[in-house]
């Protein structure tokens, strides 16, 4: 007849169980990559749209949002908030900003994982230009 395992062994087990778990859980995006609160959820007035350069890009921190203008007039805007850990970009260079957590790049006119660890893209937040201001959200 076979003895139950000792109570110290399970508890061993139940704690490394947890502690792996948890680990996966601080640095998953949780799946899908499009995470609410990297999203506003009313309207951010981000300034004159002229401080966005025309085939570049520009970084909000503050805002947790970078916007890009590939084209005169065309302005995309995504989350600054790294799709990783959660991170928010720390800077923008030409059309790829990057992430000073762990690496991950992004392109940032279309959201675009360049390089991981992240992998899944920037969520997409809408931009209007407005009387001459980038209105996010």
């Amino acid at each position: 007849m076979s003895q139950p395992p000792a109570r110290r062994t399970v508890l061993r087990g139940a704690a490394l169980a947890g502690a792996a778990g948890f680990g996966l859980a601080a640095c998953s995006s949780g799946g899908s990559g499009a995470d609410a609160s990297a999203v506003p959820t009313k309207p951010v007035d981000l300034g004159a749209a002229a401080e966005v350069p025309v085939g570049g890009a520009k970084l909000y921190r503050e805002d947790r949002l970078v916007v890009s203008q590939p084209a005169e007039g065309e302005f995309k805007c995504f989350s600054a908030k790294c799709t990783h850990a959660g991170c928010i970009l720390s800077e923008v260079q030409k059309k790829e900003g990057s992430c000073p957590c762990h690496g991950s790049r992004f392109d940032v006119t279309t959201g675009q994982v360049i390089q991981g660890p992240a992998a899944q893209p920037l969520p997409e937040v809408p931009v209007k230009a407005q009387g001459g201001k980038l209105i996010a959200g």
